[in-house]
């Protein structure tokens, strides 16, 4: 494989691939695509049909796009296939119709490779980074990493844009729930002992970009990971995108935010601002950097 390495990231709504300068720790190209995997999981406990069918297209898409062998790919896949019953036939299935094969990580593992990521991109953004906590939320699961100079602590909470969307549309009333997650994810705070105001709030995945990204006045056809990257988000930029989207239509939305996002982006801003409100931090900084990167890294540190 030499000094390129292609990394996958499945995720629960979102289908993100790197190409990755080993040897110089650059990024070469990227392929992102919204794939709705765990549309109706919550109702069904599956990966439906239509959505094996809309990754399928995803990948092979990619593959002529940033030219890859996806048996060569390092793929992960997270929360929406660990909670799917029929897992272990989607993979297969991919497997079959595409040659990728993917490897189901936990919380944990996700945990630590979006955090080796973020370290890298604190370090290439010149930000201070030796106590920090850092926020991914996910499509099917939410982490929490508490980054202590070499040592951290995470959790991953059962509860994300898509799972929690589509309890909420159904049966949630959101901030009870919100209001129950909170708790959650202060006990876990509060067995750590720490002075939360030693800690900068870092922030990844699609919820705090997007926001970040409107903010600076990108919309989802001009978005610039390399202007995202570093920006500063505070609560009042949540509140001017949750009015914007209030009174928006979801053509002017889906400009904003991207096609099947739509839908999640305001559950993605209150689950956002929920970890505000938990840290009791006025802003952020935000970084488009995550799994996937940290997949290439972590593959570049081991094996290049």
């Amino acid at each position: 494989m030499g000094e390129e390495i292609v990394s996958v990231d499945l995720g629960s709504n979102s289908f993100r691939v790197l190409k990755y300068d080993c040897k110089n720790h650059k990024i070469i190209s990227e392929y992102n695509e919204v794939v709705g995997m765990a549309d109706g999981l919550i109702d069904t406990g599956l990966i439906s049909f239509e959505a094996q069918q809309r990754v399928v297209a995803a990948i092979l898409h990619s593959v002529e796009t940033i030219n890859y062998d996806p048996s060569l790919a390092v793929c992960v896949t997270t929360a929406a296939m660990r909670k799917a019953s029929n897992n272990k036939e989607v993979l297969q299935y991919f497997k079959d119709k595409t040659g990728i094969t993917f490897e189901i990580i936990d919380g944990n593992e996700e945990a630590r490779l979006t955090l080796l990521a973020v370290k890298y991109a604190l370090k290439r953004e010149e930000i201070n980074s030796s106590k920090f906590i850092l926020l991914d939320i996910g499509g099917g699961s939410t982490e929490i990493i508490v980054n202590t100079n070499d040592d951290y602590s995470a959790h991953s909470f059962d509860f994300g844009i898509v799972t929690m969307t589509q309890q909420y549309l159904k049966y949630h009333d959101l901030h009870n729930d919100l209001d129950s997650r909170k708790k959650e994810i202060n006990e876990f705070l509060d067995s750590l002992n720490l002075n939360l105001s030693d800690y900068s709030f870092v922030a990844t995945a699609g919820t705090p970009t997007t926001i970040a990204a409107i903010k600076l006045g990108q919309d989802f056809f001009s978005y610039d990971r390399n202007v995202v990257n570093g920006a500063i988000v505070d609560l009042n930029d949540l509140e001017y995108c949750l009015n914007i989207f209030k009174n928006s239509s979801k053509e002017e939305i889906a400009r904003l935010v991207g096609r099947g996002r739509v839908e999640f982006i305001e559950v993605g801003i209150f689950i956002y601002k929920a970890i505000f409100e938990v840290l009791n931090k006025k802003e952020s900084i935000v970084l488009d950097d995550g799994l996937r990167e940290g997949v290439a890294i972590n593959h570049s540190i081991t094996k290049c």
